[in-house]
């Protein structure tokens, strides 16, 4: 299990991003996180395997049909910080 840590930039709030990428992971059997940044783009956290985290990012490279993702930064990690169990949406 890795870790990994996403900041998704464009048009992806209020175009459901937050739930798709639930979505996505709970299908996929990530834990981690998602929640909206005050800046405009989508953070998220994935503790997944390698294969895992790849089919996700193909996701999110498009987001839900109506998102226009610009770009995506990914912050890889080999260690999980703290094991979290399950996908989270966070309303901050």
């Amino acid at each position: 299990m890795v870790e990994f840590h996403v900041r998704v930039s464009g048009r992806v709030q209020g175009v459901f991003f937050r739930q798709s990428t639930k979505a996505v992971s709970d299908q996929l059997g990530i834990s981690g996180w998602v929640k909206n940044c005050s800046d405009g783009s989508v953070e998220a956290l994935f503790q997944c395997s390698e294969n895992q985290f790849n089919d996700m990012v193909t996701f999110l490279h498009c987001g839900p049909p109506q998102a226009d993702v610009k770009h995506l930064e990914i912050l890889y990690q080999k260690d999980c910080t703290k094991s979290l169990e399950g996908f989270t949406i966070l309303y901050e």
